[in-house]
C-alpha cells in the first residue's frame, strides 16, 4: 500500500510539473522534475519533460541524451536531438509536423512514449489516459517550437569559478556503466545549467544585502542577467544601482566578480578595491582580489589575500577551497589537504572539494585515493566537466581505457577547443585498437595546438603504422623520436614505419638502436623479430637467419604464438636442407630467396605497456 501511495504522490508531482510548464513557470517545473528524478533517475519520460524546463541548448541536449540512453528507442528524444544537431538525421524517425496551428494540441508522441502513469483513485482510467497523452504530445511540440528552435544561441560566457558553495547533483545516472562509481550523495538538487562551463554556474551569493525600495526593481533585472551569465547586462544594471546605494560594498564586489568572469582582471581588481574602501572588513573582496591577481599572473603569491579573507570570516568555506587549490598548484600537498578538510566541514556535499582533494592526492602520486575522491566528485555532480577530465587521466594511468574513453568522449563533446582532451582521446583510441579513430582525433588535437602536444605524435604515428600508412607514419615517428630518442616504443615504431615504406636499410638502423634500448624479454623479442624482417628486406639473409634463431631461443612467453610460427616458417624457407642446421652459423653459400614484400604471415600482436598520462 505504501508503494502505491508513493507512486500516486509521484503522479501528482508529475502532473504539477506539467501544469507549471503550461503556465510558463519553468523554474517550478524544473524543481518538481528534479525532485522526481531524485527518486527515479532512470525514468526517460521525466528527462524528456525536464528538457523543456531548462534554458540552454546544451542542457536540453544533455536531458535528451540521458533519456535516449535510458530508452534507446524513444522517438521523442531522437527527434529532439536531431533538431538540436546532436544526432545524425534518421529517415526512420518521422519529423515533427510544421503546419499545425496549435503545437500544444498536436499528438506528436508515439504510443510507447506516453508517460507510464498508474490509475489514480481520484481519476478514471479513460480521463487519465487522454489527459496524459495530450500533455505528453503537447510537451514534445512545445520543446521543439517553444524552446529549441527559437532560442538556439552561440553565447558562451567565460569559464570561471563562482563564489559561494559549489552546487551538487543528487540524481546521478551512472555515465560509465561501472559499479565502482560511488552513489552516496549530499545536499539538494543542482540546476542543470551547471552542466557546462559555457553556461552560467549558479551558486548562492556570498551576501544578500536587502535592497532599498528605489533599487529593488533594478536589482531584480541585474539578478536575471546574472543567472543567464550575461555579464555586460549585469554590470550595467549594478552600476545603475551605485548612485542609489553609494555605501553598499557588495555592489562593487559583484561588479568585480562579473569582470572576473569576463576575464578582465584589471577592472575586477579596481572594483574589489572600491568595495574594500567602503568596508575593509568585507571578506569576499579579498578572495576576489586573490583570484583576479592569479588570473592575470599565475605565479602571484596570493597567500596573504587568502589569509585576509579567512581572518575576516573564519567560516568562509570558499576561501579555504581556493587557498587549497593555490597550495596544490604550488606543490604544497599537506597544506592543501588541511585546508580541504576544513572546506569539507564548511561546504558539506560540495563536489568541488572532492575534486580538489583528488587533484591534491594525484599530485602526491597517491592514485588510489585520487581515484576515490574523483569518483565521489562525479557521484555528487555529474555536470562538472573538470571531473571527467581528471577521471580520464586516472583511468589512463590505471590502463582502464574503456572508462577513460567514456569520460573523454563526453568531455570533448563539450570542450571542443581543448587540444589536450582530444590528444588523450586519441591515445585511448590507439590503446583500444581503434586506429583510424585515433588518427582522426589526434588530427583535431594537433590542429588546435600544433606545437604543444609533441608527446602524442607517437600515438598517431603508431596508428598510421597499424593502418599501413608508411609516409604519414615516418613523419610522425620522426617527431616522436626527436621528442624522446631513448624510447624503445618510438624507435621500434620508427623502424616499422620505414619497413612499411620499404626503406629496409633505415628500418634496420632504427631496429639496432631499439635493440640497445630493449630491457624486457618482450622488447628483445620484438626487436629481433623486426631485425629479421628488415634484414630479409635488405637481402642480408645470414643475419636474418641468425635473428630468427635468436628469437626462437627466447622464452615462449616473450612473444606471441604468431611471431614464433612466423620465425619457424621463415627459417624453413631460408635454410635449404643441406645448409647448417637451425641454431648454428649460417653458410656463406646460402642462396638468397626472393623477398615477398607483402607477407601473408600474421603481424605480431602488440602487447600494451603501461602508458603514463603525458
Amino acid at each position: 500500500m505504501t508503494g502505491e501511495l508513493k507512486e500516486q504522490n509521484s503522479d501528482t508531482i508529475f502532473q504539477d510539473a506539467v501544469d507549471a510548464l503550461r503556465r510558463g513557470d519553468k523554474p517550478r517545473a524544473k524543481e518538481l522534475l528534479t525532485l522526481l528524478l531524485k527518486s527515479d533517475q532512470n525514468n526517460a519520460v521525466y528527462w524528456i519533460w525536464l528538457s523543456a524546463s531548462v534554458d540552454s541548448p546544451k542542457e536540453r541536449i544533455y536531458c535528451l541524451q540521458t533519456a535516449l540512453k535510458l530508452d534507446p528507442e524513444n522517438s521523442t528524444a531522437k527527434r529532439g536531438l536531431i533538431l538540436l544537431g546532436a544526432l545524425a538525421p534518421d529517415e526512420s524517425i518521422q519529423p515533427f509536423p510544421m503546419n499545425r496551428p496549435r503545437a500544444w494540441e498536436e499528438k506528436l508522441l508515439l504510443a510507447n512514449e506516453k508517460p507510464k502513469v498508474r490509475v489514480s483513485l481520484f481519476r478514471t482510467p479513460a480521463f487519465r489516459l487522454v489527459g496524459v497523452t495530450l500533455l505528453g504530445l503537447g510537451l514534445c511540440a512545445y520543446v521543439v517550437f517553444g524552446f529549441i528552435l527559437p532560442r538556439q544561441s552561440n553565447f558562451q560566457p567565460t569559464q570561471t569559478n563562482t563564489p559561494g558553495p559549489s552546487p551538487t547533483f543528487t540524481a546521478t545516472p551512472t555515465l560509465f556503466g561501472a559499479t565502482a562509481i560511488p552513489t552516496r550523495v549530499f545536499g539538494g538538487p543542482t540546476p542543470l545549467s551547471a552542466y557546462l562551463p559555457q553556461t552560467y554556474t549558479p551558486t548562492p551569493l556570498y551576501v544578500n544585502t536587502p535592497r532599498s525600495a528605489v533599487s529593488i526593481d533594478q536589482y531584480r533585472i541585474a539578478q536575471d542577467a546574472y543567472k543567464k551569465g550575461d555579464w555586460d547586462a549585469f554590470i550595467l544594471n549594478m552600476q545603475l544601482i551605485l548612485p542609489l546605494e553609494p555605501e553598499s560594498a557588495d555592489i562593487y564586489y559583484y561588479i568585480g566578480e562579473a569582470y572576473r568572469f569576463k576575464g578582465e582582471s584589471a577592472n575586477a581588481i579596481r572594483n574589489y578595491n572600491e568595495a574594500l574602501k567602503i568596508d575593509p572588513n568585507f571578506s569576499a573582496p579579498y578572495l576576489g582580489l586573490a583570484r583576479a591577481r592569479l588570473l592575470s599572473n599565475p605565479n602571484f603569491n596570493a597567500e596573504s589575500l587568502f589569509a585576509d579573507a579567512i581572518k575576516r570570516d573564519p567560516f568562509y568555506g570558499e576561501a579555504y577551497l581556493e587557498r587549497a587549490r593555490f597550495y596544490t598548484r604550488r606543490g604544497d600537498v599537506d597544506d592543501a589537504i588541511t585546508d580541504l578538510q576544513k572546506a569539507q566541514e564548511l561546504l558539506p556535499g560540495s563536489s568541488e572539494v572532492y575534486l580538489a582533494l583528488a587533484n591534491a592526492y594525484l599530485l602526491d602520486d597517491d592514485f588510489e585515493k585520487a581515484l576515490i575522491y574523483a569518483e565521489e566528485a562525479y557521484a555528487l555532480d555529474i555536470t562538472n566537466l573538470s571531473t571527467y577530465k581528471l577521471l580520464s587521466d586516472l583511468y589512463i594511468q590505471d590502463e582502464d581505457y574503456p572508462r577513460a574513453l567514456d569520460a573523454l568522449q563526453l568531455y570533448t563533446n563539450y570542450e571542443v577547443e581543448d587540444a589536450s582532451g582530444f590528444a588523450k582521446l586519441g591515445l585511448v583510441y590507439y590503446q583500444l585498437g581503434e586506429y583510424q579513430m585515433a588518427v582522426t582525433v589526434l588530427d583535431r588535437a594537433f590542429d588546435l595546438n600544433p606545437r604543444g602536444l609533441r608527446d602524442y605524435y607517437i600515438y598517431r604515428g603508431l596508428s598510421h603504422v597499424e593502418l599501413g600508412n608508411g609516409n604519414e607514419a615516418i613523419d610522425d615517428m620522426t617527431i616522436a623520436v626527436d621528442e624522446d630518442d631513448q624510447s624503445f616504443e618510438a624507435r621500434l615504431g620508427y623502424a616499422r614505419a620505414y619497413y612499411i615504406d620499404e626503406k629496409f636499410g633505415s628500418a634496420f638502423l632504427q631496429v639496432e638502436i631499439a635493440q640497445n634500448l630493449a630491457k624486457t624479454d618482450r622488447e628483445k623479442a620484438l626487436a629481433l623479430y623486426w631485425r629479421a624482417k628488415s634484414q630479409e628486406g635488405r637481402g642480408d639473409i645470414g643475419d636474418a637467419i641468425k635473428s630468427w634463431n635468436d628469437l626462437l631461443k627466447l622464452n615462449r612467453n616473450a612473444m606471441t604464438p604468431e611471431m614464433r610460427e612466423e620465425a619457424e616458417a621463415r627459417l624453413d624457407v631460408l635454410i635449404p636442407p643441406t645448409a647448417t642446421p637451425r641454431g648454428g652459423a649460417s653458410s656463406p653459400t646460402v642462396t638468397p630467396v626472393t623477398r615477398t614484400p607483402t607477407s601473408s604471415t600474421p603481424t605480431p600482436t602488440r602487447t600494451r605497456t603501461p602508458t603514463p598520462t603525458p
